[in-house]
């Protein structure tokens, strides 16, 4: 057996994550994400049987500024993805990339058993702090 210590999704996600509500505009997110450092966004569930929704950068790049839409005139929710393809905290790391490679994920949202968002992991996480920790 090995004595390597298991690294766990918790021990490299990012707790802090930001969540807007669908109906928020292009424009409206972008300011926020700028004001937060942030490459994503999750998109609030409208009621309980909903699912989470999720914006990346390359998706305004994509479905805003490259068919020359104005950001101010789109909401979110037109151009997320949903349902999120989800992981949970306790998923082993390389369960995590091989999930992303499978399914050509550079993020995820990282959710407990209750549903409720903890944080978000990328590629970088993944690697820069997952392989540091072993």
């Amino acid at each position: 057996m090995s004595d390597k210590k298991m690294i766990r999704v918790r021990d490299v996600m990012h707790s802090a994550h930001l969540e807007v509500d669908g109906l928020t505009t292009v424009a409206d997110a972008l300011k926020l994400m700028r004001q937060e450092s942030a490459h994503a966004l999750i998109i609030k569930k409208r009621d309980d049987n909903d699912e989470y929704g999720l914006v990346l950068v390359s998706d305004i790049a994509k479905k805003v500024l490259a068919v020359n839409k104005a950001p101010e005139r789109v909401n979110v929710y037109e151009i997320m993805s949903k349902p999120v393809l989800s992981v949970r905290p306790d998923m082993q790391v390389r369960y995590c990339a091989r999930m992303f490679n499978q399914f050509g994920l550079t993020l995820a949202p990282v959710i407990d058993s209750a549903g409720e968002i903890l944080g978000l992991v990328n590629y970088d996480d993944l690697v820069l702090r997952g392989l540091a920790l072993e």
